[in-house]
């Protein structure tokens, strides 16, 4: 990545919403009411790695769209004051901001998750040509899966015209599809273990590391500069032209796995921008998963690479 990081801004590209997680006390019950912990928070895949590339001091812009309403207002506030500039996030009238509602067991294990996410269809590719100047400015673009098809198609093809990489998460299980036809066209994929068995048509469980190695070798054969596989209590591993590895997990308290791999992408991108390793890089993103994970919420809000490099050497 030639451009200088101090210099240079982070395009982030996609949702941004708020998150309702529900953490329930005992197994839960069905046809009546569970007894919970209950906290509300700011989230979105994009909107989350933009404020954690923030809270470890990368300039940042977000492209996003919101509701004309309570919610969408708070998100920018808030995004704006962890130091994102928010100022060309899209605001509508015909959609609500958008939600993510999640449900953990009791150990912090996510159950079931539901997403209204119909604002994102405003997310349109007329938007990103008329914002082309931050793509021609920027250093980086992250993209979430979560932009339509034809969005997505448009800011692939801002991204060539202006020699910009692009980092991107699958996001779901359902999006995943979305990266198929541009995975030679990036610089860094991070999905999850179910996303990379969509990715590469092989199938593997979290704990095969060999296998998600094996994943994340085909994902480079396929044109991946880096592919990285989550896979959550068992670590991540990771593959590029010339190398390959396995980051075991940080063993650490599971307050509340939502953004725990938002952290973990953005932490790895703050390093390859910073031109550190992917081997060392790698080892900050396990140490960022770990910082989030124990944070209740999604965003660990004293993120730093102080933070990052003390979690290692605790």
């Amino acid at each position: 990545m030639q451009k200088d990081p101090e210099e240079q801004t982070v395009l982030v590209l996609g949702a941004a919403g708020v998150d309702i997680i529900a953490r329930v006390e005992g197994d839960v019950q069905m046809d009546t009411s569970n007894p919970a912990q209950i906290r509300p928070s700011f989230g979105g895949a994009a909107r989350n790695v933009a404020e954690n590339l923030a809270r470890l001091g990368q300039p940042i812009s977000l492209l996003a769209v919101t509701g004309r309403d309570h919610p969408g207002g708070e998100i920018l506030t808030y995004t704006r004051q962890a130091g994102v500039d928010v100022t060309h996030v899209h605001r509508v009238d015909n959609y609500p901001t958008g939600f993510y509602m999640a449900v953990l067991n009791e150990k912090g294990r996510l159950q079931y998750a539901f997403d209204d996410m119909r604002i994102l269809a405003e997310l349109t590719a007329s938007y990103l040509t008329y914002h082309q100047d931050l793509f021609e400015n920027a250093s980086l673009l992250f993209l979430d899966a979560n932009l339509p098809p034809a969005t997505l198609e448009t800011a692939f093809d801002l991204a060539a015209r202006y020699s910009l990489p692009v980092c991107a998460d699958p996001t779901t299980r359902s999006l995943a599809p979305r990266l198929q036809p541009y995975l030679n066209r990036l610089r860094l994929i991070v999905p999850s273990v179910a996303e990379a068995c969509i990715l590469t048509g092989q199938s593997f469980e979290a704990a095969d590391n060999a296998a998600a190695q094996r994943a994340a070798r085909a994902l480079v054969n396929r044109g991946v500069d880096i592919a990285l596989i989550t896979m959550s209590e068992f670590g991540l591993c990771y593959a590029t032209s010339e190398t390959s590895g396995h980051i075991p997990a940080i063993n650490t308290t599971i307050n509340d796995p939502t953004g725990a791999g938002d952290a973990l992408t953005a932490a790895v991108i703050y390093a390859l921008l910073n031109n550190i390793e992917i081997d060392d890089a790698a080892q900050l993103g396990a140490a960022a998963a770990a910082l989030a994970l124990r944070h209740p919420g999604t965003v660990y809000p004293e993120l730093s690479l102080d933070k990052l490099y003390d979690e290692l050497s605790s």
